[in-house]
């Protein structure tokens, strides 16, 4: 009797092992994403590059795949709520952005992945412990926007060798953007520029006024620092560059696109197309701690020809030449 009881509990722990490995293998993969700009209405260019990366990979929103997104619009105070939500949803690979939210993830889990599609150096803000070997659940892209201040720097005094004061304009509340400002005090000093501190709060930024300080302080041109804050206001930014006759410098390409005059930078769609590769690999069982974090090969240097004309600039043939795109 007692062999025939075993026997009989064998096959169901046979049973129920292979009904949940089954179960485990038709689950669909949930995915939180926490995107910087656009709403639910309006994804933006960023989160349909994700969106696209997922396609190219099979994966199907909503049949083979699930998404949850979530939109910060402008508001840090809210970053750390959303990142709660994605937490309890019990996804299995959060897809993060802006420093803060990095680590208010940080803080909510040490077992979900989380893909990163950071501004910041990630080493050196101590958020992985290196690039080949990131270590605990963090891993994804650099996009080495920092390392890129002195360039945009150069890039400015090649259009105008003229310029000697640039303003920067940044978001006084994001820890990111405060070291985006250090970076750019460094290189200008190298370059023998002055700068000025452009310093907005929100959560309504009075940018009028940052581009009146701008213009009363004598600088020649602006650089904007990529924010939180300040993403959800590309085309008011670029039309008050223009308004004030300042040349324009950005951090991703979406400010030129509407209207903003240069920007230099890793691939904004390349980046968020590649996010979606290390969330393919690690829903096929990579750890994230073992998956080293990509840096670009390439940057654009994008330029926007009808802003040029609008300030009354013409770009020099040596520079229009190494642009990697010429808006019309």
């Amino acid at each position: 009797m007692n062999k025939k009881i075993l026997w009989l509990f064998t096959i169901f722990l046979v049973g129920a092992v292979a009904i949940a490995e089954a179960q485990q293998a038709n689950k669909v993969p949930r995915i939180g994403f926490l995107s910087v700009s656009g709403d639910p209405k309006t994804p933006g260019p960023w989160v349909e590059a994700f969106r696209q990366g997922l396609r190219d990979l099979g994966y199907v929103e909503g049949k083979n795949i699930l998404v949850d997104y979530r939109y910060i619009q402008g508001k840090l105070d809210r970053i750390p709520s959303l990142v709660a939500e994605l937490v309890q949803l019990k996804v299995d690979v959060l897809v993060l952005v802006a420093l803060p939210s990095i680590r208010a993830a940080e803080q909510a889990t040490k077992t979900i992945p989380i893909v990163m599609v950071a501004t910041v150096d990630p080493v050196a803000t101590g958020i992985i412990d290196s690039l080949a070997h990131p270590g605990g659940n963090i891993t994804g892209l650099t996009r080495l926007t920092r390392e890129l201040s002195g360039k945009r720097l150069e890039l400015l005094k090649e259009v105008v060798p003229e310029i000697s004061r640039v303003g920067v304009l940044w978001e006084a509340d994001d820890p990111a953007a405060a070291i985006a400002f250090k970076e750019y005090e460094a290189a200008a000093r190298g370059l023998r520029l002055q700068l000025q501190s452009l310093e907005v709060r929100g959560p309504n930024p009075d940018l009028e006024r940052a581009f009146q300080a701008a213009t009363k302080g004598r600088a020649n041109a602006i650089i904007t620092v990529t924010s939180v804050l300040l993403s959800r206001y590309p085309k008011q930014i670029a039309e008050l560059a223009i308004k004030n006759r300042l040349l324009s410098m950005y951090e991703v390409n979406r400010y030129v696109e509407v209207g903003g005059l240069m920007s230099y930078s890793a691939n904004d769609a390349e980046s968020y197309r590649r996010a979606a590769i290390y969330v393919d690999k690690i829903l096929k069982g990579a750890k994230p701690a073992d998956l080293p974090v990509e840096q670009p090969t390439k940057f654009e240097f994008i330029i926007n020809l009808k802003a040029a004309k609008q300030i009354g600039l013409t770009i020099p043939p040596n520079v229009l030449v190494r642009a990697d795109r010429v808006i019309k």
